[in-house]
């Protein structure tokens, strides 16, 4: 596995949905002294939405630049008064709101979670800001995760930040790192990747296809949404081919139960080459995490299906660390022994006939409905200078 792209960090940590993630934001956020950036895809006005609001007022009032940014579908249900809120405060807010389509709201998005501060901790994964990946008294958290970074490292993902809010986007396509450090195994290494097809970057497509290539020992993918194309579909028949052993994690419930059914269709092929495959059962599955080789993870917002590769603004961060990629493994071991179903060649394939229509009825409508939204942004590139 190549390192001459990655750049050293000076601290990692998984972190978890539920009350880790959302004390770990909160702690950034009220520690800021200079600067922040935050971007998400959805945020929510319900109690957890209201804690991380005041938080950002807060922040605003010590005179902390506050730089907020969220996805103007995504985030659609906000309500007026907290709008009006972090306005009112000196947050520089906005929604990414760019619709080929007003009144279908069919265009491209912004669906990554990132906060950075100060340019030296930053938190991205696919972690929102709503009570379902907080958790309530009755109902667990989503399982979803983030990654904390801190150091000098964080003045790229900082410099990504910017580069959104001023509305200045490279026409080249060349990588966001500008400088590379050399690797030093005293410290930890990690870069960040970018997926936004219009600006020419599918670096973390490529990084998956790359790395599931070069796999000698172990995939492990915990997939939300999951609708591989057929090039990573074949990467991951051709590992599991190698002998390399292949854990995929998925939603045993779904909030979108149409796409769980359409997953489940690419049960049988990857079952019959021996690739395991795993629901989790305990709440809703967002999580968009792989480890190779207890060697290189991956974390981020990036779905494995056309809409994540073609049709949103993504990022992730790539480990290139040992220690961290083997405390990964183990923690997706214990979800797997502690909350998942496995699902087995004999049981998925005694369903009766109309159920296996079912399946590959939901499988074709999904993948048509979903390179439909994904192909728009890039029939409508040439109107996509400038956000709107």
């Amino acid at each position: 596995m190549g390192s001459k792209k990655y750049i050293k960090a000076d601290e990692i940590r998984l972190v978890h949905s539920g009350n880790d993630y959302f004390d770990v934001l909160e702690k950034i956020i009220g520690e800021a002294k200079e600067i922040i950036h935050f971007h998400t895809y959805i945020f929510d006005g319900d109690e957890t939405g209201i804690r991380i609001a005041d938080a950002l007022i807060n922040a605003a009032e010590r005179n902390v630049q506050v730089n907020v940014l969220l996805d103007g579908y995504g985030s659609r249900k906000l309500s007026k008064k907290i709008v009006k809120r972090l306005l009112d405060s000196g947050i520089n807010f906005r929604f990414f709101n760019l619709y080929f389509f007003q009144n279908i709201h069919i265009g491209r998005r912004l669906h990554h979670k990132i906060i950075v501060a100060d340019q030296n901790i930053a938190l991205i994964g696919g972690i929102n800001i709503a009570n379902k990946y907080k958790g309530t008294k009755e109902e667990l958290p989503w399982l979803d995760y983030a990654i904390l970074l801190k150091g000098k490292i964080c003045e790229v993902v900082n410099k990504i930040c910017q580069e959104i809010n001023q509305r200045e986007f490279r026409k080249k396509k060349t990588s966001i790192i500008t400088k590379h450090t050399e690797p030093e195994t005293d410290f930890i290494l990690a870069q960040f990747r970018v997926n936004d097809w219009l600006r020419g970057k599918n670096q973390i497509a490529a990084s998956y296809f790359r790395e599931i290539r070069k796999a000698k020992h172990s995939i492990t993918i915990i997939a939300s949404y999951f609708l591989p194309g057929l090039r990573l579909k074949k990467a991951l028949i051709d590992a599991a081919g190698r002998g390399v052993e292949i854990n995929i994690i998925l939603s045993g419930i779904s909030d979108v139960p149409v796409f769980r059914v359409a997953t489940s269709y690419l049960y049988r092929v990857f079952l019959n080459h021996s690739i395991n495959i795993y629901e989790w059962k305990k709440s809703i599955l967002h999580g968009k995490v792989a480890v190779i080789d207890n060697e290189w993870t991956t974390i981020g917002s990036f779905n494995l299906n056309h809409l994540s590769a073609f049709g949103s603004i993504e990022l992730n961060v790539d480990v290139l660390d040992k220690t961290f990629a083997k405390s990964c493994s183990k923690h997706f071991m214990d979800v797997i022994e502690n909350g998942c179903e496995k699902i087995e060649v004999k049981t998925n394939n005694n369903h009766s006939f109309f159920y296996r229509l079912k399946r590959a009825v939901a499988f074709y409508f999904t993948r048509t409905i979903i390179k439909i939204l994904a192909l728009f942004p890039r029939i409508f590139s040439f109107y996509n200078k400038k956000f709107e």
